[in-house]
């Protein structure tokens, strides 16, 4: 796993509800923590309620702050991209 880039995969909690968004809040924190530039966040494609929850989770006000953009894969529907901001001092 690089320092620059760092990936979450929810298949093995997909469907333990409690567990997602403590997963994403600790891949967040894991993120900044190795001043990664990047977080892959690998939801699967399935019907889409796996992705709403991890779209709704990244818009939450509280969340919104931490990150500079999330990017929809164009070619695999199934993970988004979390483009972290830059702390002070640190290079992109």
């Amino acid at each position: 796993m690089s320092s620059r880039k760092l990936t979450l995969d929810l298949h093995p909690i997909f469907n333990k509800g409690g567990r997602i968004d403590a997963a994403l809040a600790e891949a967040l924190d894991e993120a900044e923590r190795r001043k990664a530039s990047e977080l892959e966040i690998i939801h699967g494609k399935g019907r889409g309620a796996l992705k709403a929850r991890v779209l709704r989770f990244l818009d939450r006000k509280d969340v919104r702050p931490r990150y500079h953009r999330v990017v929809k894969d164009r070619d695999n529907s199934g993970r988004v991209f979390v483009v972290l901001r830059p702390r002070r001092g640190q290079e992109r």
